[in-house]
């Protein structure tokens, strides 16, 4: 469902690991809102619910909650280094339309609710 690159998950687990004593996990998902309509969220989390869906990809712990799922199928995340230091880029083949800065998304069966100024 959703891919890591290798250099992707090394900083992830780098990050995980600076959060000493604690069982956190990755969580990805989708909320309403961003300048096109959709916003990607994406943070740790000690805390799944029921209808979360768990995976392990790279040896990441990856929740996505079951409202999120469709809209993150085959989403690829990456590690980018550049002249101003690195982040995470995201690829999603379900997105047909995408903001400038790249975290807000269309699909073309949900346009969401865009909010202009989000971006």
């Amino acid at each position: 469902m959703i891919e890591i690159s290798e250099t992707a998950s090394d900083k992830i687990k780098e990050m995980l690991a600076a959060e000493e004593g604690q069982e956190l996990f990755l969580r990805v998902g989708v909320k309403e809102g961003g300048c096109s309509g959709f916003s990607y969220g994406m943070g740790f989390d000690d805390e799944q619910k029921e209808d979360d869906q768990q995976l392990d990809v790279n040896g990441v712990k990856v929740i996505v909650d079951s409202d999120s799922a469709k809209y993150l199928r085959g989403l690829e995340i990456d590690w980018k280094e550049g002249a101003m230091g690195g982040g995470f880029t995201i690829h999603n083949p379900n997105a047909t339309v995408t903001c400038g800065c790249g975290s807000s998304f269309r699909t073309a069966s949900d346009a969401g609710k865009p909010k202009p100024d989000e971006c």
